[in-house]
């Protein structure tokens, strides 16, 4: 696998698309932090980490609208691959679907969001836009 974040997109995507209630991932660092934005963001309903074997696994529980069926995710894109990395400073921020969404950020002081890397003046490499 050359592109693991890719791939923790691409479950979830999946997920969202079959239904599902839980989704599995295999556990690094960047996907742990990732998981804690969207869950801090009100995109997922729940999270857990789950150390089993070398790395562990992330459960992720995704969040339905009760009544309507419809996933609070609508749509999850990679920015940054490892191929072609996307660097911004603080003053070419993406906006994303004109501020309702977010773009997650990798910074030097570590994971977040684009309005917390505004608000604290930094750049870094955007991993991926979520609404």
């Amino acid at each position: 696998m050359t592109d693991p974040i890719a791939d923790y997109l691409t479950r979830l995507r999946n997920a969202i698309k079959a239904g599902h209630r839980v989704v599995e991932v295999p556990a690094s660092n960047l996907k742990k932090e990732i998981t804690r934005i969207l869950f801090e963001k009100g995109y997922i309903l729940s999270y857990k980490f789950v150390e089993d074997g070398p790395q562990g696994t992330i459960k992720i529980a995704l969040k339905y609208d009760p009544v309507n069926k419809v996933n609070a995710i609508k749509s999850l894109q990679r920015v940054s691959t490892p191929g072609l990395r996307q660097y911004v400073g603080y003053r070419e921020m993406p906006r994303v679907l004109n501020g309702l969404g977010i773009a997650i950020l990798s910074t030097s002081k570590g994971v977040m969001t684009n309005k917390e890397a505004l608000v604290q003046k930094l750049g870094g490499e955007v991993i991926c836009y979520v609404y």
